[in-house]
């Protein structure tokens, strides 16, 4: 079974680096940067006067000699301008006011999921693609959930309101509940915290413990006297 999964995953890369370079759709094995009109280097980018003030309070809270350390929220005020995904302008006016050199933003930008590379929707659903998540069921998941909205991976919905992605690690569905998730978005419902199984509660196994049902036995204790 792992082996099978593994291969079909092996696969789809191989797929898709056959393909023309033009048809490409990098994002779904690399996180690959190709320019476009609303995406590249010669675009104008900058902090609105608002977003100006608060990154200038993230960076007070570094040293000067420091302010490579505020990449991180820097880069998420940028992508909160920006709706929700980063330009390579964007990483550029944030690698100039930290002062590097712009790969070492990219680097931190394309290695955290919480950062987007292309246009997502209000809701970006990410599902996990890794080896024990497969095995669990993440791909009929990821199809459950593609299927119902009409859209392939790292495509954005025609109304804007969704977008389906891959990454580490999701939280605890089924193609049943994945599905309702997205209607309760849909009506602007809020979502219960932790796991979404609902044959789990909070972090308990699925189906309720089976060990551990009553409390454990002391260990037994050295007769210290009789020594």
């Amino acid at each position: 079974m792992l082996a099978r999964l593994v291969a079909n995953r092996l696969l789809e890369i191989r797929q898709i680096f056959r393909q023309p370079l033009s048809s490409r759709s990098f994002s779904t094995a690399l996180n690959y940067h190709i320019d476009s009109p609303d995406n590249n280097p010669e675009q104008p980018w900058e902090f609105t006067d608002v977003n100006k003030e608060k990154a200038k309070e993230i960076l007070s809270h570094y040293p000067s000699n420091y302010k490579q350390s505020a990449v991180i929220p820097l880069l998420d005020l940028a992508q909160q301008q920006h709706g929700g995904w980063l330009t390579v302008s964007a990483m550029n006016a944030v690698a100039k006011i930290i002062e590097v050199a712009p790969i070492r933003v990219y680097e931190v930008a394309t290695f955290y999921s919480m950062f987007n590379r292309s246009k997502v929707g209000k809701y970006h659903l990410l599902v996990c693609g890794t080896t024990p998540c497969m095995i669990r069921g993440s791909r009929e998941i990821e199809d459950a959930l593609l299927k119902h909205l009409g859209v392939k991976r790292n495509e954005v919905t025609k109304d804007g309101l969704f977008s389906v992605g891959e990454m580490e690690c999701m939280e605890d569905v089924t193609p049943k509940r994945v599905v309702e998730i997205v209607e309760m978005l849909r009506k602007g419902e809020k979502l219960p915290p932790g796991t979404q199984n609902p044959l789990r509660i909070k972090s308990g196994p699925e189906g309720g413990n089976t060990t551990l049902l009553s409390e454990p036995k002391p260990p037994p204790c050295r007769d210290l006297d009789a020594c």
